[in-house]
This record gives structure tokens, sequence and C-alpha cells, in this order.
């Protein structure tokens, strides 16, 4: 399906960029180093697979809202302020006695089962550099690029079940950083199809090329294992022969893999789960809202042992007609959280999987002239449930019009720090970049919140 274009300002459209290319080229111009170079100089960390132990969260889900959704129109809303600064919606009421705004009236039935963090703080209210800092835990520099999450759960934790560690649905999007000073290899599985679009959904790394049977492709793996063993005797760069080595290797286990093709399907969910998550919502230019299908992909990922799904979904970024934003994408939303959560509660896995609802940014206090919010990164709100974390809690508050904290502030590094302490994952290790010659912390002074820890 071909993706629409993103709308929002010129910062949030440039966002599909390849941002790992552009920092490889400041890189290497800051340090006068050829490409050859750097691939040779590419780091690795020191801690190995293994040497942290599985905590409450066994996996992650990270469903991310590019382009900065309100906190006013979703999870903080201000019912008492004056209407430039409350906007178009009113309340539900939650099953806690709270409550969300009126777009969230499925998960208001649901607080139960999930916190909200209502006082994090950001430091830069640019799309790029705000996406950046939430997937990797620092703002982005040309000296050197740091390695998201995903990929440091891929190293640090490893493949389970022969399972991707990472995998992204339905791609990765520009400026969410990368592998960083990791390998390549422990960059995400992307499936670059979309198990909500019309039409069959099939990824593409799951099929055997056609004309080619099955024999054809034996005797090929065969053919490029004689040339492999043939670059290990010669001079070449082994560590990259290594890094296609485990490349191949995997995409062969996973081609031959029963298991791996059904855990990448949706062919076996009935109709009832289908609804569960909610389907047929459609967007603009009635493309589909999708939303539904990428989470249950998610949880038959996880259930079947990767570690860490990272789903996109939305355009938030809403200069424009914020009401209008909300109505288009906000319906599929409720619908989709709501449908994972249950879900996985009523599987049991719900304390062994972290859901964890992101956005770079929030918008500004007071709708502005077009009746839209600006960027705001002061303050703003994000959902996690299950994993170890509280269940049925409001953490800490904005003021009375959702422009600072007004109580227990929540640094993204600490909120970062917290997802990491959940999964068994120390975020004071440090990892070493330039071949093992500097030492980086996971999260630089990250600090664990332990009001939000069951």
């Amino acid at each position: 399906m071909k993706l629409p274009a993103p709308s929002g300002c010129s910062g949030f459209r440039q966002m599909n960029l390849h941002r790992r290319e552009a920092m490889r080229i400041g890189f290497c111009s800051a340090l006068g180093l050829s490409m050859a170079d750097l691939l040779k100089h590419e780091a690795r960390a020191t801690v190995e697979p293994g040497f942290f132990k599985e905590g409450k969260a066994k996996s992650i889900i990270h469903l991310h809202l590019p382009g900065g959704m309100a906190q006013q129109e979703s999870w903080d809303p201000k019912p008492e302020a004056p209407t430039e600064y409350r906007g178009a919606f009113g309340v539900a009421k939650t099953n806690t006695g709270e409550v969300f705004s009126e777009n969230f009236t499925r998960l208001s039935k649901i607080a139960d089962k999930l916190t909200i963090v209502r006082s994090v703080t950001g430091k830069i209210p640019d799309h790029q550099q705000a996406t950046y800092h939430l997937y990797t835990g620092y703002t982005p520099t040309t000296v050197i690029d740091y390695p998201q999450m995903g990929s440091v759960v891929s190293h640090l934790m490893g493949v389970r079940k022969g399972m991707p560690p990472y995998v992204a649905i339905p791609s990765m999007r520009g400026f969410e950083g990368g592998t960083g000073f990791l390998s390549s290899k422990y960059g995400p599985f992307q499936l670059n199809a979309d198990p909500g679009a019309r039409g069959e959904f099939k990824v593409r790394d799951f099929s055997i090329p056609d004309g080619v049977s099955m024999q054809q492709f034996e005797r090929r793996k065969a053919a490029r294992d004689i040339v492999e063993g043939q670059l290990r005797k010669l001079d070449a760069d082994i560590d990259k022969v290594n890094t296609m080595d485990d490349f191949y290797k995997s995409a062969y286990s996973l081609l031959t893999s029963d298991a791996a093709r059904k855990a990448f399907s949706l062919a076996d969910e009935n109709d009832a789960m289908r609804d569960l998550y909610g389907r047929n919502y459609e967007l603009k230019q009635r493309a589909p809202a999708a939303v539904g299908e990428r989470l249950l992909l998610a949880r038959r990922l996880v259930e079947s042992g990767v570690r860490f799904v990272s789903v996109n979904y939305g355009s938030w970024d809403s200069h424009v007609d914020i009401k209008g934003t909300c109505t288009e994408f906000m319906p599929a939303l409720d619908h989709a959280i709501s449908g994972l959560i249950t879900d996985l509660d009523q599987r049991g896995m719900l304390d062994s999987t972290l859901v964890m609802v992101t956005t770079e940014f929030g918008r500004t206090p007071k709708v502005n002239m077009s009746n839209g919010r600006d960027h705001w990164a002061r303050v703003y709100s994000m959902l996690l449930a299950g994993g170890g974390i509280t269940r049925g809690q409001i953490y800490g508050a904005s003021d009375a019009t959702s422009a600072e904290p007004a109580r227990d502030e929540v640094k993204l590094e600490d909120f970062l720090a917290t997802v990491y302490n959940q999964l068994g994952i120390d975020s004071n290790e440090e990892l070493m970049a330039f071949g093992g010659t500097r030492p980086i912390e996971i999260v630089k002074d990250g600090k664990v919140v332990k009001g939000i820890i069951s």
C-alpha cells in the first residue's frame, strides 16, 4: 500500500529522510574517516548477550504516535480551563474515578489496567531531535550515533524461540535512529508490509521468489557458504563477513520455520478477535487506519518469542484543525489499544508484556489561530501497561493549562530507564563505542521512577 504523504510542519515531513545515513556522513566528516574506515571501526558493546536476566517484562510492544499527540485531547484533559485551553472535546469518566478525553471512551473503561504518566518532560520541541531522543535516550550529535532501545534489547537479550528479537511494524520511520554504534545485525526485522492494508498481507522475506524451488534455494545457500568460506581465507573484513553471515542465517531460519511464518500471519485470528482490536476504520482518502491489525500482529509476535515490537500509527502534527486530526485518528487508536490490553490480560500475558504508548512531545496549552496546537516539550503524557507497572494509576500532573509539570516530573531519560528496568536491564551500564575505547551509558543520567513500579 502506498502511504499518503505526511501532513504537518516541514520538520515533520522531513522525518522520512534516512537519518542514519545523514549521521554517518557527518560523523565521517568530523573525524576524517572514509566509509570503509568507519565500517571497520563500527563499535560493539562489551556487555555480552545474557549478561542481564529477564525482568518482569519479557517483551515490549512500543506503539509510537509520530508528530506529537496533544495531551489535552487524550490523557490529560483540562475541563475546568478556559475554552481556548480546554479545546473542543469533553471528558470520559474512567473506571478509576479519573477523566480522559472523550476521544478515549474505550480506554476509560479499562483504566484500572494501565498507568498514565502526565508529567513527562522532553528537551527540544523539534520532531527529528525529539524522536531520536525518545528512541535512544540521547539528543542527536554528528560525533556519535546512539542505538535505539530495540537494538539495545536485541543485543543484550538475544534471540528467543528462534524469532527475531526486534521487529518493526510496518517499518521504521526516519529519525527514529538505528543500531548506532552497535553492529547492524541488531537492527529491526522490518515487515515492509502492513497487516491492515487492503489485499493479502504477505511478508516478502518469508517467501522464496517465484520460479525458485526449495531444491534450487538449498543449492544457492550451499554456493553462498562456499563463497563465504573463501572470503574468510582472504584478507576480507571479517566483521562484515560475520555480520552478513548472521543476516543470512536469520533469513534462512525464518524462511524454513513454520512457527515463524505462522507468527507473522493473521490468518488464524477469528472475527471476534479482530473486532476486539477494531477494524474497518478509515482515514482520509479512505485509507485503512490499520492500527488494530498492527497491534494484533504485535501480540502474536511477542507470544511467539519476539522481545521488542515497534509499531507506528497516525500523523499527529496538528498545527491546524486539531479537532479534525483527533476525529480522524483517535477512534481506531482508542479501540486498538484497549483491545490489545484486554487481550493480553485475558491471555495472562499482560504481567509479562510491557505496552508503551509514546509520542515525541505534546502540544501547546493554548489553541492557536488556526484551531490547532503547536509543538510543546515542557510537559506531556505517556501510557504504560503491564510488565510490572502499576495498574489504575495516574502518575504526576501538569498544571491547570497543561503548560508545566505540577508535581512528580518525569524526565524522558527517567521514563526510558524505568522501561529498561522492567526488562531487567540497568540503564546505567555502559556500552563501548569507537572500537571499545569509549564507554557510554545506555541512558545517561536516567533514574528509575519507583512510583510506577508495582
